[in-house]
């Protein structure tokens, strides 16, 4: 049976612990596999919970952080060339930046005969300088050389790496979208709903609007608390917003809400106009309890958050960047502004709130949209396609 070291930035809640989970436990027993991983920022919700359950063994590297630490790079990277030397893979396949960096180098080191590497996300615009953007740019190039084959996760991906980045020519990237479970998002929606309404005080026709995620630069909350403040000032609904994960930024957005006059609260007790939950493990109660989910990022990669919300059919808005076309179908599942335009996205979250048969239109449409698309046997079958080609 071929062997597989599968290798992730950090086992924090997002996207790549599902992907890199579900390979790992479905590609057997075709194909054996290892599965390492850095550690998460303190301030980042555990992802480990998800292997767990899946019953994955999986080992820490505690020295591969998702800051860049030259002393801590290189101890990870020597451990995961002892990892190798160890566990003889005919594959390694890494997943993100860091993970990518380190440990594709590691394999290079040791004459892997299949390196794989998955962008789950890019961080050439809008996380660091021009400058340091085009260093981060460079190097991928250059590992991209040495790579047998690169996984885009949508399109869009695609089309950035090898069109704009130019990080590789077209016939070395593979598209393969992300793929999950879904069924917990569409099961017993009604009795978690009242769960999630009743811990938070919310009444049957009041209109929940929430944004899931990590709150960092990146993500742009201050667009959100701007969108649901107008709401707040103009719309006939009750509303209630929910500003769902934690993050370093979190003091910086809870002074913001506090400076746009909105009533918050950080515990479920409080009556407010806001409440910051942080991070909420069983995160389809809180879906199940929402109308409205709102994306305002700056870039993207493709947003998980954004595949569970529709597949709980919830309505969609969401500033158009990245990758998030290739979750969402424009006006079909989801409403889109540009990126960072404050009077459209509150114009448009503003008419979401009002108009209930819009809500129920997109929400219809992103459930039967995303649970077509995006199911974990579809992509271990894709995976393991590739695998068997690139084994040839």
């Amino acid at each position: 049976m071929p062997k597989v070291l599968r290798i992730l930035n950090r086992f924090n809640l997002g996207g790549p612990t599902y992907n890199a989970a579900y390979l790992t436990k479905y590609l057997y027993p075709d194909f054996e596999t290892k599965l390492i991983g850095g550690l998460k920022d303190p301030s980042e919700a555990s992802s480990e919970y998800i292997l767990q359950n899946l019953d994955i063994d999986y080992t820490i590297i505690p020295e591969m952080q998702r800051s860049i630490n030259p002393f801590k790079d290189m101890i990870a990277f020597r451990k995961i060339k002892e990892i190798i030397k160890d566990y003889k893979p005919d594959i390694v396949h890494t997943h993100a930046s860091k993970a990518g960096s380190i440990g594709r180098k590691a394999a290079i080191a040791c004459n892997i005969p299949v390196i794989i590497h998955t962008f789950h996300g890019h961080v050439f615009h809008s996380y660091f300088s021009n400058f340091k953007a085009e260093i981060i740019k460079n190097i991928e190039r250059k590992l991209a050389q040495k790579t047998n084959k690169i996984v885009a996760i949508s399109d869009i991906q695609k089309k950035e790496l090898v069109e704009i980045y130019k990080i590789a020519p077209s016939n070395k990237v593979e598209v393969i979208p992300l793929g999950f479970d879904l069924d917990k998002f569409t099961t017993d929606t009604e009795n978690k709903r009242i769960s999630f309404r009743k811990k938070y005080m919310l009444a049957n026709h009041e209109v929940a609007i929430g944004i899931v995620g990590r709150i960092v630069p990146i993500k742009n909350h201050k667009l959100f608390l701007d969108g649901f403040k107008y709401v707040l000032n103009n719309s006939k609904q009750k509303v209630k917003g929910f500003i769902i994960g934690d993050g370093e930024c979190k003091e910086e957005i809870i002074r913001y809400a506090n400076s746009l006059g909105i009533k918050y609260a950080t515990d479920s007790e409080t009556d407010c106009q806001l409440n910051f939950t942080s991070w909420i493990k069983d995160i389809d109660i809180a879906y199940a309890g929402l109308d409205i989910v709102a994306m305002t990022s700056f870039n993207e990669g493709t947003p998980v958050s954004l595949i569970e919300a529709q597949a709980a059919e919830k309505a969609i808005i969401t500033t158009d960047t990245g990758g998030i076309k290739n979750v969402i179908l424009p006006n079909k599942t989801a409403l889109l502004v540009d990126n960072n335009d404050t009077k459209s996205f509150s114009n448009k979250l503003l008419e979401l709130t009002n108009n209930e048969e819009l809500r129920k239109t997109l929400s219809c449409n992103g459930n039967k949209y995303v649970c077509n698309t995006f199911n974990y046997k579809r992509l271990v079958n894709d995976t393991k396609q590739l695998y068997f080609n690139l084994l040839q």
